[in-house]
Parts: structure tokens; C-alpha cells; sequence
């Protein structure tokens, strides 16, 4: 038994879904379970239709939704034949779309938008991406069972940003999947969302389908999980940035986990946590050319010859530095300092430390006024915004020298504010200005796998 999930981009529009109807039918003799994301740029237009009607653009919000609803009707005529299927598609559409508009005339009027509200509104993609994905399966002969995510992620009540409660969906997985596979069933569910114990619709937080993918996978045994996407693999460099950056066959959990954090698109941060703890290899392949073998995540690859496996770069990223003589010599200091960041569920990313000063890094700025006032407390504080990480990511930097070395030359005159290495040992992490941090990735990818690629070329073209 495998798990695919696809993401928004794989079934962005009937062409789109063709190819991946055609990928769930070569692996039919393989037992899939199929997760769905929304089709591409559904949610972020939920969302922003919600935003607008709370600013009072009722207007401006419907006609995106109408933009969106035309464009789910355009994908199923495109894709089934049954006119009778295709109204009835239609029908629900209209009814889901109409229920949205009815949401958002509720956040204009009151001029409230919950997080409760958001997930209501956010969660309607996957379950339209299915309702389509299903009939056009059905259609083809392949014997598809839509299973609402619903009935079995089930989750705590922190709205867009729920934590399954893990017991009770992996005992609801067990439950559902397995009667259905042993049927000859392909199960086709939703990514992204789950529901309260009372039966309020959430959502696991953005890119939250790979995490449902993953956590069936693991809950079930599953043989690989799958992550069908637009790129060929895990690369050296994000593509936008490198062009030439070229795809990792195999990296190891530890390291894909880093760039899963550290700002890598390919994966959600949590992807791989239940992956991890069940050794299931993580599979990432590109439904565009479903002929590549995409990258395989697994927890011991083989040795590489790479020192450095990939640059990953993340923005957003604000500095706080504390300074305090009373450091010294003393201990305590840091706990209540993180105690703060803590009590305001803001997570930090680096941490450097010196006798008398801490500099750390967040990239959620929420709470940082209230973070800053508190630290004032007992310190003086410097908060620098506008800053950027910069990850040299890779199993074997523990084991070389000169790595640090390499960096440094690399970048010259690009001013670094802030190195982290001691805390990982596969990843030195550097924090530049954001206005800097597509140059760091460049010449950083040029200075570590340039050489190889043009080598590579060179033995191909023989």
C-alpha cells in the first residue's frame, strides 16, 4: 500500500487532473490511498475574499469567487463527459459558492473575521478538488471511494493551525482505510483539514495536505508516501533563485527536515515527522513528468560525494538582540527568556550567545511588541527586521573541514549578522540582509555544486 497526495499545481485544471488520474491508474496494483490538495491559488483566494469583505468589499470579494467558481465548472466540463454528472457537479458548486457569499455578507455585517470563520471558508478547496477528482475517476472505470477527511483527522479547536490528536485518527484510519483497500477501493480524500470532536470544521495550517498524507501513511504502514508536486525532486537551490539547480536523487530525513524548515516549497515543515518515527521513505516526484524518479527521502542514504546537499533561504526573519551585564555569571537568564517567547507561542529559529548579549531570530512578528516590552524589562533590546536566513544544508559538513571557509569567501562583501552551526550538525545557518539573500544563495550555489554540474555535463556530452 502507497499514499500519493497531490498538490494544488497537479490539479490546477483538466489537463492537469488527466495526468494524474493516469498516474493513480499505473499505480493501481500498488493499493493507493490518494490525498487531494485544492486546485492551485483556491485557498489563497478564500482567504482573500474573506479579508475583502471584512474591509467592506463585498463586491470585489464576490467576483473573485464568481473568477473561482467558473474555473472549478471549467475543469469538470473539460474533464467528464456525462452532461447529467457535470450539472449535478455544477449544482454543488453553486451551493458551496453560495454559502461562501452568505459567510462573507456575515464578516462584512459584523466587521468580525475568526479564525473559526477562516477555516469554514478555507476548507471548501479540497473538498471541491475531490468532488471532482472522483466523478472523473468514476468515469474512467476506476473504482474510487470519496472519503471525507472528516470522519477520521480528527483535531484539537486551534483553529487554522490544528494539531490532529493522534490517537484517535490513527484508531479512525485503521478503521476506514484498510476494509476499503481490501475491497479493491482506491480511497480519495482530502489534505488540509480535519474537525473537532465536536464537528467543527479546521485546517492543519498551510501546506497541511503532505502532513495528512504522511500521517496516514504512518498510521497505516504504508510502503512509501508520495508527494506529487511541479518540480522534478528536492533540488540544490530553489529554482526561482538558480535556475541550473539541479535535483538531489536521495538526501536523509535529518536534512530534509532542515529545508523543509528552512524554507524549501517542496515540503511542509511536519511532512516528515510521522515518516520519521515509522522509517517510511518520503517520495517527491513531479506529476508534469511522472516518468522522473524525484527524490527519495529516507533515513540512511548512501554516502554521498557531496559535501553540501542544498542552499535553502527563508525571509521574513526579524533579529532581537538582548544585552544585559546581569548574564553574567549567572544562570536562569536564558530560561526567562525564552520563557517570554514561549508564554506568546512564537517560536525562534536561531539562537547565538555571547557572555552578556543573545541574539535569536523569529520570523513571526505577531506578539513582538509585547515580546519587546517584556524583555525590557531586565535588558536592553535591539530589534532589526528585514533580515533573512541563509542555510547551507548538507550530512557530511560535520565531517569536512573548510566548509566555514568556503562560505565566507563565497560571500564577500555580503554582511552576515548572525552564524549558527554548533546547535545542527548538517546545517550552518546565516542571517544576511533580505536584500541580500538571493545573491548569498547564488554565489553559494556556485561555490559548491557549479564545478560538479559542469563536470557532469562534460562526462554526459562524452
Amino acid at each position: 500500500m502507497i499514499v500519493m497526495k497531490f498538490g494544488g499545481t497537479s490539479v490546477e485544471d483538466a489537463k492537469a487532473m488527466n495526468n494524474v488520474i493516469s498516474i493513480i491508474q499505473k499505480a493501481q496494483p500498488q493499493q493507493p490511498i490518494v490525498v487531494l490538495s485544492a486546485i492551485s491559488g483556491a485557498t489563497t483566494t478564500f482567504l482573500k475574499a474573506a479579508s475583502m469583505s471584512l474591509e467592506g468589499q463585498l463586491d470585489e470579494a464576490h467576483a473573485r469567487l464568481n473568477q473561482l467558481l467558473e474555473r472549478h465548472i471549467a475543469i469538470a466540463e473539460n474533464l467528464i463527459d456525462d452532461r447529467p454528472t457535470i450539472q449535478q457537479l455544477i449544482l454543488s458548486f453553486k451551493r458551496r459558492f453560495e454559502e461562501l457569499k452568505n459567510i462573507c455578507h456575515g464578516i462584512a455585517l459584523l466587521g468580525e473575521l475568526t479564525n473559526r470563520s477562516l477555516d469554514a471558508i478555507a476548507s471548501i478547496g479540497e473538498r471541491l478538488s475531490t468532488l471532482i477528482l472522483a466523478e472523473a475517476m468514476e468515469q474512467r472505470g476506476l473504482p474510487v471511494e470519496l472519503v471525507d477527511a472528516r470522519t477520521f483527522m480528527i483535531t484539537n479547536d486551534n483553529f487554522t493551525a490544528a494539531m490532529p490528536l493522534f490517537d484517535i485518527v490513527h484508531e479512525k484510519v485503521i478503521e476506514i482505510f484498510p476494509p476499503l483497500l481490501q475491497s479493491g477501493k482506491i480511497p480519495l480524500t482530502q489534505g488540509f483539514i480535519g474537525t473537532t470532536s465536536k464537528g467543527i470544521t479546521t485546517t492543519l495550517g498551510r501546506g497541511g495536505s503532505d502532513y495528512t498524507a504522511s500521517i496516514i501513511g504512518a498510521s497505516l504502514g504504508a510502503k512509501e508516501i508520495q508527494i506529487w508536486t511541479d518540480v522534478d525532486g528536492v533540488l540544490t537551490a530553489d529554482p526561482r533563485i538558480v535556475p541550473n539547480a539541479q535535483k538531489l536523487d536521495t538526501i536523509s530525513f535529518n536534512e530534509a527536515s532542515e529545508l523543509a524548515y528552512f524554507g524549501a516549497k517542496v515540503l511542509h515543515p511536519s511532512t516528515i515527522l510521522p515518516a520519521i518515527e515509522k522509517n517510511i521513505p518520503v517520495i517527491v516526484l513531479n506529476s508534469k513528468h511522472p516518468e522522473n524518479t524525484g527524490t527519495r527521502i529516507i533515513a540512511q542514504p548512501p554516502t554521498s560525494n557531496l559535501s553540501v546537499k542544498s542552499i535553502a533561504s527563508k525571509k521574513g526573519i526579524i533579529v532581537i538582540n538582548i544585552i544585559s551585564s546581569r548574564m553574567l555569571m549567572a544562570y536562569g537568564f536564558l530560561e526567562m527568556i525564552f520563557s517570554i517567547f514561549n508564554k506568546y507561542k512564537t517560536p525562534v529559529d536561531l539562537v547565538s550567545t555571547s557572555e552578556v548579549a543573545v541574539s535569536l531570530t523569529i520570523d513571526n512578528p505577531t506578539h513582538l511588541e509585547q515580546i519587546v516590552v517584556e524583555l525590557e524589562q531586565t535588558a536592553e533590546v535591539n530589534v532589526f527586521t528585514d533580515k533573512a536566513i541563509v542555510c547551507v544544508i548538507g550530512e557530511r559538513i560535520r565531517s569536512i573541514s573548510g566548509i566555514a571557509r568556503r562560505v565566507f569567501n563565497a560571500l564577500g562583501d555580503i554582511n552576515v549578522m548572525m552564524i549558527s552551526q554548533g546547535a545542527s550538525e548538517i546545517n550552518m545557518s546565516l542571517v544576511v540582509n533580505e536584500v541580500d539573500v538571493e545573491e548569498a544563495v547564488k554565489r553559494l550555489h556556485s561555490e559548491f555544486f557549479e564545478k560538479q554540474i559542469l563536470e557532469e555535463k562534460e562526462k554526459s556530452a562524452l
